[in-house]
C-alpha cells in the first residue's frame, strides 16, 4: 500500500513539474510614469541601465507599443482585464477608499489561478481600495505594497489640501503591515517589491507555473531610492531611481536563472504611461510629443521588451504595433488558459510579436482616451492616428526638484498624423487624406455607441 501511495506521489510531482515546463511562467514588470527613453537601449540617458539592456538583448525590443489611456488606474485596469477603459469603467486615478475595478471584469491573476497558476503581486495596485477589489480578492496568492499612488499621502501638500491627513498604509497579504508609511519607508519601496518578487520566484520554481506582477511605485513622484543608490547615477535623483529599478530587473533575472526556470519564463518590461513632465527634473524624457495624461505619443507609447527564450529571437527590434489590452489574451493563449472572445477587447497578437512572416494585427483600430473623452483613434498597423478635437494639459513651466510646474489647457483641432513618418505628431495631414480621417472618425463613433460614457 505504501509503495502504491509513493508511486502516486512521484507521478503527481512529475506531472506538476511537466506542467510547469509546458506552460510558461510569466513575470510582468510594470513601471509607473517611466518615460520611453529612460532606459537603454530605448534611449541614451546619462546613466547606465545594463540589466534592461541585457533583457532587450536577450529578447525583443518593441518600439510601437501603446496603452489606451495614459493615467495610472486606467492603464492598469486595461492591462489586467484586456478591456478598454470605457468597458471596464476605470478612468483616471482611483482615490483611497474607492471601489475601483468592478469584480465582474476578470483579471489575469484570477483566470490564471483558476487554471493552475501560482500568482503574486508586489508593488503598486491602484485598482480599488475596498475588500472586494484589493489584490487578495482578485486572484493573487501573495501581495505586498501600496494600494494607491505613492503621492497620495499627507506629506504631499497638494494631496493634503484636498484629502487631509489620511494615512498611506503598506499592505501585506490582506493586512496592513505599516499603518502610515514615512519618507524613510518610501526609500525601500523598490527593494521591498523586488525582494518579495525574488522570494516568490525561488519558492515556486519547478513546482507549478506562476504569474508574477511586479508593479513598481517608481519613478512616480515623490522620488525615493535607497541610500546606496543616492548619487550612483551621476544624473540626479531621477537617474538614481531609474538605476535602482534597473538593479531590480537584474535581481529578477538572477532569481529566474538560479532557480532553473529562465528558459521557461516570459519576462515583460514596460510602463503604464509616459512621464509626468510638469515635475521637470523629477520626470523622464520622451522623444515624442507631450506626456502622461495626454493622448499624444509621449503619453501612450511605452518602451516594451519581452524575453521568452523558447520562441523569441534574441536581440530583435520590432516595429509591429499593438497595445497593452492585447497582453492578457496573448499570455492566456501561450499559457493554454481558455478565454471567451467576449471577455476582452484585446486579441492574441503572439504571431505579430514573434515576427511570423505575414502576421497581421487582428484589430482594425485602437482607441485612446483621457478620462471619459475618446480623444484619438489609431489604425492597427500603427501608421495613422486621428486626434478628435480636444483640450489637453500643456506644460508651460516645468517644476524643479520635486516641485510641480505650471500648466495650461491647450486645444487641438481634428488632426491626422502619419506616425511612421511623423512620430512626434507635428504635421496634420487631414486635408490630404480625408478618406482615412473619415474611416477613423467613423470607427470612433461606433466605439462610443458600444461603450457610451456615463450620462452627466
Amino acid at each position: 500500500m505504501k509503495a502504491i501511495i509513493s508511486t502516486t506521489i512521484i507521478t503527481l510531482l512529475a506531472c506538476l513539474s511537466l506542467q510547469a515546463k509546458e506552460r510558461p511562467n510569466i513575470v510582468l514588470i510594470f513601471l509607473d510614469d517611466a518615460a520611453y527613453s529612460d532606459f537603454r537601449p530605448f534611449g541614451n540617458p546619462p546613466y547606465a541601465t545594463p540589466n534592461v539592456e541585457r533583457l532587450a538583448a536577450e529578447g525583443v525590443r518593441y518600439t510601437r507599443f501603446h496603452v489606451p489611456q495614459a493615467v495610472c488606474s486606467a492603464s492598469r485596469a486595461a492591462l489586467l482585464t484586456g478591456c478598454y477603459p470605457h468597458r471596464n469603467r476605470v478612468v483616471n486615478a482611483i482615490a483611497p477608499g474607492r471601489r475601483g475595478l468592478d469584480p465582474k471584469h476578470p483579471i489575469i491573476a484570477e483566470t490564471f489561478k483558476q487554471h493552475g497558476y501560482a500568482t503574486a503581486h508586489f508593488g503598486k495596485w491602484h485598482l480599488g481600495d475596498i475588500p472586494a477589489t484589493r489584490p487578495m480578492s482578485r486572484g493573487f496568492d501573495q501581495h505586498a505594497g501600496l494600494l494607491v499612488s505613492n503621492d497620495m499621502w499627507r506629506h504631499n501638500p497638494v494631496w493634503k489640501k484636498g484629502h487631509g491627513d489620511l494615512p498611506l498604509p503598506y499592505w501585506e497579504n490582506g493586512a496592513i503591515k505599516i499603518a502610515d508609511i514615512s519618507p524613510d519607508d518610501q526609500k525601500h519601496l523598490t527593494a521591498w517589491a523586488t525582494e518579495g518578487a525574488t522570494r516568490f520566484i525561488r519558492s515556486q520554481a519547478g513546482k507549478k507555473p506562476f504569474f508574477l506582477y511586479l508593479a513598481h511605485s517608481m519613478p512616480h513622484v515623490p522620488l525615493y531610492c535607497r541610500d546606496e543608490f543616492k548619487g550612483k547615477s551621476g544624473a540626479g535623483l531621477y537617474g538614481d531611481v531609474i538605476t535602482e529599478i534597473d538593479w531590480s530587473v537584474g535581481e529578477i533575472m538572477t532569481a529566474l536563472r538560479e532557480s532553473g526556470v529562465e528558459q521557461d519564463t516570459i519576462v515583460l518590461f514596460t510602463s503604464d504611461n509616459g512621464p509626468w513632465e510638469e515635475f521637470g527634473n523629477h520626470a523622464g524624457k520622451t522623444p515624442f510629443r507631450e506626456h502622461k495624461a495626454t493622448s499624444f505619443e509621449g503619453g501612450i507609447r511605452s518602451a516594451f521588451t519581452v524575453k521568452y527564450p523558447r520562441e523569441l529571437k534574441p536581440g530583435t527590434v520590432s516595429d509591429r504595433a499593438f497595445g497593452s489590452i492585447d497582453l492578457y489574451p496573448t499570455l492566456a493563449a501561450l499559457a493554454k488558459v481558455p478565454l471567451q472572445e467576449k471577455d476582452t477587447d484585446g486579441k492574441n497578437v503572439w504571431p505579430l510579436m514573434r515576427g511570423d512572416e505575414g502576421a497581421q494585427n487582428p484589430h482594425r483600430h485602437y482607441f485612446i482616451s483621457t478620462g471619459w473623452d475618446l480623444e484619438a483613434v489609431m489604425s492597427s498597423d500603427g501608421k495613422w492616428k486621428l486626434h478628435l478635437p480636444h483640450g489637453y494639459r500643456d506644460v508651460i513651466r516645468p517644476g524643479h526638484d520635486g516641485g510641480r510646474g505650471e500648466t495650461q489647457t491647450s486645444m487641438l483641432e481634428e488632426s491626422l498624423f502619419n506616425l511612421i513618418d511623423d512620430p512626434i505628431e507635428q504635421n496634420n495631414l487631414i486635408a490630404k487624406h480625408p478618406d482615412i480621417a473619415k474611416e477613423l472618425r467613423e470607427a470612433g463613433a461606433d466605439y462610443l455607441k458600444r461603450f457610451p460614457p456615463p450620462a452627466e
